[in-house]
């Protein structure tokens, strides 16, 4: 639930406790995840989005991904997520009219639809596309379940992307050329792994650095769940049609800030990240990997130009062309954005 608030509001001031000048300012960025909505009275959207993106990185694009926001209130329940790309097409007219002076804001997008329906999904996709005004790229799964029933789960049970119906809704996603934006936890890995080995013309996008579990009971397992991710990251590298947005982490940051009750630094998160982020560059490559904001959630704990001089720390070694891959070419390559201007 976002805790932010705007404008001008004691959160938005917290965050500009911490102000960074961006680092390589002229490197093109493609925010590859991001969602936009109105939560508890509290707006997410164009203009919101805007000011965060003039924090002095070079964004030339961005990517929504659905979010359960501006659903259909009637009508049958599998149409209702049609709504939300209605109003991503308008999003984008807006930004494409020059709204807040940002541009190909949600040049493309990632819906929701209940892939439960099997054959039933296409007229979904059908009502999708058309929603989307030229813009919808692909589909998420939201499939977050974990044996130990404190953590969150998204799914009422487990291996739902194992399920019959569910596989031939992905068989049509994988005729359309539309790709599946996958949320899962690192106990889940396999899973995915099985679905990009049945359906191996499926283009998948596994979302946050694939979630290892840091907390919660598995807190005190860190190094069990870093054994388990890695052999679970490994098997998905393996798999060619599989890339991995990196970002969206667990928030924890130590350091001197932390304990004067300030945001983090780059510096903090680099730390925090580093260890994660790294081996997903050596197992998949730069043209299989994509850096994500998961703004506005992310927002909750750190800003969005500290964010992204995080990602520019971490991978300061890299070459240009990797940088170039990291940043804006797998982004634009997956999400088949086209030429950007």
């Amino acid at each position: 639930m976002a805790r932010f608030d705007y404008p001008g509001g004691e959160h938005e001031s917290w965050l500009e406790r911490v102000a960074e000048p961006a680092l390589e300012p002229d490197l093109p960025i493609v925010d590859a995840h991001h969602h936009l909505w109105v939560r508890d009275g509290t707006p997410y959207l164009l203009r919101e989005l805007a000011g965060d993106l003039h924090a002095g990185h070079r964004i030339v694009a961005t990517v929504f991904v659905e979010c359960h926001a501006m659903y259909r209130p009637t009508g049958p329940e599998a149409m209702k997520p049609v709504g939300e790309m209605a109003f991503i097409a308008g999003i984008g007219a807006m930004s494409d009219a020059g709204a807040f002076a940002v541009a190909n804001v949600c040049r493309g997008a990632v819906a929701n639809a209940d892939l439960t329906l099997g054959d039933g999904v296409l007229p979904v996709l059908d009502a999708l596309e058309t929603a989307a005004d030229g813009r919808l790229r692909g589909i998420r799964a939201s499939v977050c379940w974990d044996a130990d029933s404190r953590m969150h789960r998204t799914v009422p049970q487990a291996r739902v992307l194992g399920e019959t119906s569910v596989r031939r809704a992905l068989s049509h996603l994988e005729r359309r050329g539309l790709s599946l934006d996958c949320w899962l936890y690192h106990t889940q890995l396999s899973d995915l792994v099985a679905v990009a080995d049945a359906l191996p013309d499926l283009t998948i996008v596994l979302n946050h650095t694939g979630t290892p579990i840091l907390g919660g009971p598995y807190r005190d397992q860190q190094e069990a769940v870093r054994r388990s991710w890695l052999h679970g990251m490994a098997e998905l590298a393996r798999r060619p049609n599989v890339v991995v947005k990196l970002g969206a982490l667990p928030a924890r940051f130590d350091g001197p800030n932390r304990a004067a009750g300030l945001p983090p630094t780059s510096e903090d998160v680099t730390r925090a990240w580093t260890p994660w982020i790294l081996p997903c560059l050596e197992l998949f490559g730069a043209r299989r990997c994509l850096f994500e904001s998961n703004f506005p959630v992310h927002k909750n704990w750190l800003a969005y130009g500290v964010l992204w001089n995080a990602f520019k720390r971490m991978v300061a070694a890299a070459t240009m062309e990797e940088k170039q891959a990291l940043f804006a070419g797998t982004a634009t390559r997956i999400y088949r954005l086209g030429d950007i201007p």
